[in-house]
């Protein structure tokens, strides 16, 4: 934040609602998302078959910035954008690059888990740079950890039966307990990769600012009306389509082979109907509209009619 924003309002969440387990074969590829952009200011939560949250918006939110420059003057410095439909990011044209994942083998020791995390999500960053770059929006570090907080500027830590994986733009920080994600996915490598592409699509959301804007449209903390809810799902189908992107500038090169990524993008498919993450069909939906797609336009759930992010 700068020197010109005001402090969100703090708020005391309400204690999580209980979640259900889900049943055996079904990917958790929505996965809890924990977003507060300061340790006591607006934050959603969530889960896989529904987000229980909140979000308050900040006072005083500046303006977007403007398109248009002065003849000859210099770019400015990058920075978030509170929109949603209109949001650079999701401009014609705007693309990722095409990288190279050299991975290593994936484990079940927690130290050589957390590196397997580390080196895709550094991965990950260097296909959004250019993205991010084109957009002119800041290209934040995300922090992957495999331990679980008791706090963090999200507060207190879900429980096991509420997320498989995380994230908090508190401090844009990925937390992928490693007995969580290994009683999920075990060594199947398309799950992680589907869970921790998702992932980094909610850190780019908070880096460009469209985290922000949908926060502050949400009415209630609890988000439990039927627009906050149609909020959430517009959030999550489109980290599934950002986590899907991201794959697809991946696919065929170094460690994620083509069907390795196949493999991943089908893994978005395998869960439940949720009114806060979407039907079982739109949530692999907008997967195939990223991993097809090519550009971050075809992620742009905010301009999408209502009965796609159902």
């Amino acid at each position: 934040m700068t020197g010109t924003d005001e402090v969100p309002r703090p708020f005391a969440p309400p204690p999580p609602r209980p979640e259900s387990h889900r049943g055996k074969g079904t990917a958790l590829v929505g996965v809890l998302i924990v977003v507060a952009l300061t340790a006591a200011g607006m934050a959603i939560a969530g889960g896989p078959r529904k987000i229980d949250g909140h979000a308050f918006p900040v006072d005083g939110a500046f303006a977007s910035e403007g398109s248009k420059k002065e003849a000859g003057a210099a770019k400015p410095a990058p920075k978030e954008v509170r929109e949603l439909e209109t949001n650079p990011l999701l401009a014609e044209g705007v693309v990722l690059g095409a990288v190279t994942c050299r991975l290593p083998s994936i484990s079940r020791d927690p130290a050589k888990l957390e590196t397997y995390y580390k080196t895709f999500a550094s991965c990950l960053a260097e296909a959004w740079k250019p993205a991010l770059d084109q957009a002119n929006e800041p290209t934040l570090t995300a922090t992957v950890r495999v331990t679980l907080p008791e706090t963090s500027a999200c507060g207190k830590a879900p429980s096991e039966n509420e997320a498989v994986a995380y994230y908090c733009g508190g401090d844009t920080t990925i937390y992928a307990p490693t007995e969580w994600m290994l009683g999920d996915a075990g060594l199947e490598r398309s799950r992680h990769l589907a869970t921790m592409a998702h992932e980094y699509g909610h850190h780019v959301q908070r880096s460009s600012g469209i985290l922000t804007a949908a926060a502050e449209k949400m009415s209630s903390p609890e988000e439990d009306s039927p627009a906050d809810k149609e909020l959430v799902r517009r959030i999550e189908l489109q980290a599934n389509c950002f986590g899907a992107l991201a794959l697809a500038a991946a696919s065929g090169r170094g460690s994620i082979s083509t069907s390795l990524a196949n493999a991943a993008l089908a893994d978005y498919g395998r869960t439940d109907d949720s009114e806060t993450h979407g039907s079982r069909r739109n949530q692999l939906k907008w997967a195939k509209a990223g991993f097809s797609g090519k550009t971050t336009s075809a992620c742009n759930t905010w301009a999408a009619p209502a009965a796609d992010v159902k």
